[in-house]
């Protein structure tokens, strides 16, 4: 493994000199969020391409005969190299997303009335070129591993493709260009606040009924987008709207993906594994004091509290599936953690992989993330399904990475929007329970929306110049 260390620059600086190069993909941390958003990282013009489709793999549009995770496995264990703990958590790998709708290929479920998707059910293209960035050291790290060559020939490529990066970067490929139309049509969307509201109730009959405990449904915006809209631009315009730890900018096959995710779905490190569910919501407040007693209220909240805690104990189950036992704790229950204009409930979950257990085992375990489907999981997601009607795609699945070395970090895809030529989607929800008021529930998911919404207001006032 080849490590140059760079001069140091920002990496929504470096991120903007490339993002026009094939396959570009920024794992970004915006904001001020200490160890959460220490690191970053951009790649551009990946070696392969692993994607699943109707339930079938294909590595560089080779069909492949192994069911896609072990073909995931395999083609991860064909460019291992070693982990160095004190070294950055990312060096190499593959950068991607799982599609919400790829849990149905892992258990039995139903599938939506409306199956389309704008994305493949899985994507993680393969880079051997990383940018890292550390944002507390400042220290900036270009890895180039040099695969898919071996041998000494790996070597070789390792050094051509370095210096390819470093010539990039010395052009300063960030010049002025053309302004794009930054005027899009109406949003519109699949729940009407009466048809929510009433889906609310369906939720709510089916907890009564002894089905579910809570499920977590949402509603899904759409809006007509010119042929010259820039994702890019407003990429750097939600970040600087919503910053957030877990936010990235992936140009992905036919799509292009802008998530500014608070939330951590699953890290691992050295065997070490995390998460970080988010169950409560609740707006900030521009004066200080009204805004702390928003705090108090979101963390006194009998609802909040309970819904968290049954998707800690949902989390707890899935983890305890592939770690050793009595190494899943939760060190952290319903701690108040606050972002641009909102105030999360997070817990934090954490467990230790059983010797012979991989990411990819975690992935099986776990996914999709249970504050985003609800308990029991297989059952909440049925019923997820039956009401929304639609394909969720991205959104409710996890964006990240895949480390050659065998580390995994991957957020929650909210607060994601997906583009697509002519259209932009994403959605918004929340987790319903018997406590729950449904006027209360369709308001939170505007609450929600409305950090998209305002960065596409901000996006079409100029914020992006």
């Amino acid at each position: 493994m080849l490590e140059i260390a760079l001069d140091y620059r920002p990496a929504a600086d470096v991120a903007a000199c490339l993002a026009g190069r094939f396959g570009f993909a920024f794992l970004d941390s915006a904001g001020d969020y200490g160890e959460l958003g220490r690191f970053a990282f951009i790649a551009t013009d990946p070696f392969g391409a692993f994607v699943v489709r109707d339930g079938v793999a294909f590595w560089n549009d080779e069909r492949l005969s192994c069911v896609p995770l072990d073909a995931l496995r395999d083609l991860l264990g064909r460019y291992r190299i070693e982990s160095e703990p004190a070294c950055f958590p990312f060096r190499g790998g593959g950068i991607g997303y799982i599609a919400y709708d790829f849990g149905q290929r892992l258990e039995h479920l139903a599938a939506p009335a409306d199956p389309a998707s704008p994305v493949d059910e899985l994507r993680f293209d393969f880079y051997d070129v990383v940018l890292a960035f550390d944002q507390q050291e400042k220290r900036l790290v270009l890895f180039s591993s040099g695969f898919p060559a071996e041998g000494e020939a790996r070597q070789k490529r390792a050094h051509e493709r370095a210096a390819e990066m470093m010539a990039r970067l010395a052009e300063e490929l960030d010049a002025p260009g053309v302004m794009s139309s930054p005027v899009i049509g109406v949003w519109r969307s699949n729940f009407t606040q009466t048809a929510y509201e009433a889906a609310v109730g369906r939720v709510q009959d089916y907890i009564l009924a002894g089905d579910i405990y809570q499920a977590n449904i949402s509603q899904c915006f759409t809006a007509e987008i010119p042929a010259d809209f820039d994702p890019w631009a407003f990429y750097r315009t939600l970040r600087a709207v919503n910053p957030a730890p877990f936010g990235a900018y992936l140009r992905s096959g036919t799509a292009t993906i802008a998530s500014s995710s608070p939330e951590r779905f699953l890290q691992c490190r050295n065997g070490q594994v995390e998460a970080r569910p988010i169950k409560g919501t609740a707006r900030r407040d521009p004066d200080a004091v009204r805004d702390a007693a928003v705090a108090e209220a979101l963390l006194s909240s009998e609802k909040d509290r309970a819904e968290n805690t049954m998707i800690v104990d949902l989390l707890r189950n899935d983890l305890s599936r592939v770690c050793q036992p009595g190494t899943v704790k939760v060190p952290m229950l319903c701690g108040l953690e606050s972002y641009e204009g909102l105030h999360h409930l997070t817990s934090v979950v954490m467990g230790t992989l059983k010797p012979g257990f991989d990411v990819v085992d975690l992935i099986a375990a776990s996914f999709p993330g249970g504050s985003i489907t609800g308990a029991p999981k297989l059952r909440a997601m049925d019923i997820i399904t039956e009401i929304e009607g639609v394909a969720r795609g991205v959104y409710c699945g996890a964006i990240g990475y895949l480390g050659f070395d065998g580390g995994l970090d991957l957020n929650i895809a909210i607060r994601t929007v997906t583009f697509e030529p002519g259209r932009a989607r994403f959605s918004a929800g929340g987790g319903i329970t018997l406590l729950s008021d449904p006027a209360a529930e369709y308001a939170e998911t505007l609450v929600k929306a409305n950090r998209i919404f305002a960065a596409f207001k901000a996006y079409a006032g100029g914020a992006h110049d």
